[in-house]
């Protein structure tokens, strides 16, 4: 099973070909997974292979130990080395794997600014990221204690996440490249005909109390995992856009928790207007939802707005992952902070402030939450009048 998945994340994921560099991060609770990964990379002929390996459990003693200006010469921190890897055009691999609640104790300011610290010593990568010049994916990975948490009164939790895993990722049955290959070719079906409708304004409703506008640049672009040449995220069922950022109305609801460092964010509220946040109040993690708000100026404002189906392969397993990675893949989202210039027309051709004028946010962070429930209502204003694009919680177009 495992080697299905590393042959996914290789060989249809990173596209990897000889002799390119690798670069992947990875918590040690995995290491014996990244392990076998790292031994069949050799095998394709990729010799630079660079690890960086991080003890969740150290970062947390850091985190609870230091202080703010302490955290600043912490080398847990220091990501210079992505940039000098970005400068050799390798490919990126991130590899997440949940030890839940581990942070929950953590002062959310010192996880911010870990957050700040890590963004800002690695630009290059940034640059090259956003404007898709290098490889790069985020894949989870299954551990026991990830497993036990979500499968308490199992006798074989891991074996469980793993067959989990296999479902949503599309590698329990027959080629996992070609399984994603026909499913992309959907993914594409939609994503054009969303174009199509050259839709100017989104209108969500649901009776957790979302009421809210969302505004679309003419240059707007919807994109899917079908749009690139990699896929940046294992798995993907999002269709996605950015926003005009400074034109956002109204309210709206979250419908799963947000895991965010480590922390957990739930049940919360965030109200806009004139496209900036004016009001947020969070049941469990205000302090953390705070804290992302408060980060930078455009961290106040949206860069992404994703459809996903309620009714879709994550969604239907009934199960909050407790990772973004995944989670996010279960229901629509947005976003604060960061947009993509992909679904700009042109955009990977604008400088930043071309982009920051035709409504990109140019935030440095990006942060997604959760707002898909079984009776969302999504209206979008089209080049032929309003329409009704998803209708409880799916798509109907």
């Amino acid at each position: 099973m495992e080697e299905k998945y590393i042959k996914l994340i290789l060989e249809r994921c990173l596209l990897l070909k000889k002799d390119i560099p690798l670069f992947i991060s990875y918590p040690l609770i995995i290491r014996d997974f990244v392990l076998k990964l790292v031994n069949h990379a050799k095998k394709m002929g990729i010799k630079d292979i660079y690890l960086e390996e991080k003890n969740s459990y150290e970062v947390y003693y850091v985190l609870k130990n230091y202080s703010l200006k302490e955290l600043e010469t912490s080398p847990l921190f220091d990501a210079k080395i992505w940039d000098i890897y970005a400068k050799k055009k390798a490919a990126f691999l991130m590899l997440e794997s949940e030890i839940p609640n581990l942070m929950n104790g953590i002062d959310s300011l010192k996880l911010a600014k870990s957050a700040e610290l890590k963004l800002a010593t690695k630009p290059i990568y940034r640059q090259k990221q956003l404007k898709g010049q290098i490889p790069w994916c985020i894949a989870a990975v299954p551990n026991l204690i990830w497993a036990q948490k979500l499968f308490p009164k199992s006798k074989k939790p891991l074996e469980d996440l793993w067959n989990y895993f296999s479902d949503i990722c599309m590698f329990n049955k027959g080629n996992p490249k070609n399984n994603w290959e026909k499913y992309l070719k959907s993914q594409k079906k939609m994503e054009d005909k969303l174009n199509d409708l050259k839709i100017s304004k989104l209108y969500y409703h649901n009776k957790l109390g979302t009421n809210l506008e969302i505004s679309l640049s003419p240059k707007s672009l919807w994109r899917s995992a079908s749009s690139d040449k990699w896929l940046v995220n294992m798995p993907s069922y999002e269709i996605f856009t950015t926003p005009i950022y400074d034109k956002t109305e109204g309210i709206v609801y979250s419908s799963k928790p947000l895991i965010y460092n480590g922390k957990t964010i739930d049940k919360f509220f965030v109200k806009f207007k004139e496209g900036k946040v004016v009001s947020f109040k969070a049941e469990i993690g205000n302090d953390t939802l705070k804290e992302i708000i408060n980060s930078e100026k455009l961290m106040t404002s949206l860069g992404e707005v994703a459809l996903v189906d309620y009714d879709s392969p994550i969604s239907n397993t009934k199960i909050v992952f407790g990772t973004t990675l995944i989670d996010e893949n279960a229901a629509c989202h947005i976003a604060l902070g960061c947009g993509f210039s992909e679904c700009i027309k042109d955009g990977d051709k604008l400088s930043r402030t071309e982009l920051k004028k035709l409504g990109v946010n140019t935030a440095k962070n990006h942060v997604d939450f959760m707002i898909g429930t079984k009776d969302l209502t999504i209206e979008a204003d089209t080049k032929d009048g309003r329409i009704t694009i998803m209708k409880n919680g799916n798509l109907i177009i």
